[in-house]
């Protein structure tokens, strides 16, 4: 039985309830999940949140009780990129609030991880561009999650839904399309 029947094998216990299942699921792809919140703090500029801080922070999230019905693998790193976007998201806007005369932020002894990267005011219109898109399209708005925050390949995609590169390519140009454009009518 290969890793991904293991991690399969978790994601469906842990649907049916079994809290112990998701633990191991999410203990399974520890590393997977520390380099997509790795990549995901090298995209944001000014990130406060060190790696492990947002891992643990989704962890959290994933693991209220009831909180997670896993369909399979793709899912599961869909919600866990979509809780770390949302973490981010939160950290962002909490930093805009800041410069705007907002209450202060969290103290911190340590140093951004990157300091580059995507400006928060960006992150929040990319955020909400992807709430339109999933009311619109679900399933794009989950390709933007595996893709751009979960940091798959096309390939990688591909093989988790089942379908053609060149299928994943064409939804792909099209959520960005979309993005783009609304991302564009929000700023202008």
């Amino acid at each position: 039985m290969g890793e991904a029947a293991d991690i399969t094998g978790l994601v469906r216990a842990s649907s049916e309830g079994n809290a112990d299942a998701l633990r191991d699921l999410f203990a399974a792809v520890y590393g997977q999940i520390k380099r997509l919140a790795r990549r995901q703090l090298a995209a944001e500029a000014n990130a406060t949140m060190r790696t492990t801080e947002l891992v643990h922070e989704t962890y959290m999230r994933l693991v209220q009780p009831g909180s997670l019905a896993l369909e399979d693998r793709a899912h599961f790193f869909s919600i866990a990129a979509r809780a770390m976007r949302h973490i981010l998201i939160d950290q962002a806007r909490a930093r805009n609030a800041v410069k705007r005369g907002g209450r202060a932020g969290r103290d911190t002894l340590d140093e951004p991880l990157v300091p580059g990267g995507v400006d928060p005011v960006d992150l929040i219109h990319l955020d909400n561009g992807l709430e339109r898109l999933a009311q619109l399209e679900p399933k794009l708005a989950e390709l933007v999650n595996l893709r751009y925050f979960a940091g798959l390949s096309v390939e990688q995609v591909a093989e988790l839904r089942g379908v053609a590169t060149r299928t994943v390519l064409r939804d792909w140009r099209r959520a960005r399309v979309f993005l783009f454009d609304v991302t564009q009518t929000d700023q202008g």
